[in-house]
């Protein structure tokens, strides 16, 4: 079955780095878009960043110059640099993903979700 699971939390110090990675399978990789998204304990969930099956890229506004997302499509896997943490940062980060146009039109509509992992910022 598909499973998209995350790891690389953990706490870190302001201005402290982590990279999250998002390693999937039993999907077709190439025809989802990858995006995190992060939910703080008031429970907002919010989407950090989004990475398209041919490698565009979009970061928040909250993060842009921060944060850095990547894939490795011969690994079925998608990081999320974070540099210069914040403890506005401090959330559970999820993986999801989303069928692009070519899953769509193959019938592909199910999104998944990974079972997140915390990043905690604080001295």
């Amino acid at each position: 079955q598909v499973q998209l699971v995350e790891s690389g939390g953990g706490l870190v110090q302001p201005g402290g780095s982590l990279r999250l990675s998002c390693a999937a399978s039993g999907m077709i990789f190439s025809i989802y878009d990858i995006n995190w998204y992060r939910q703080t304990p008031e429970n907002q969930r919010d989407l950090v960043a989004t990475i398209t099956s041919n490698g565009s890229t979009n970061v928040a506004d909250s993060v842009k110059g921060r944060f850095t997302i990547s894939r490795d499509n011969a690994k079925n896997t998608v990081y999320l640099q974070m540099n210069s943490l914040k403890p506005e940062d401090t959330a559970v980060y999820y993986c999801n993903g989303r069928p692009n146009s070519r899953g769509r039109f193959i019938g592909r509509t199910q999104e998944y979700w990974g079972q997140g992992t915390q990043v905690t910022v604080s001295s």
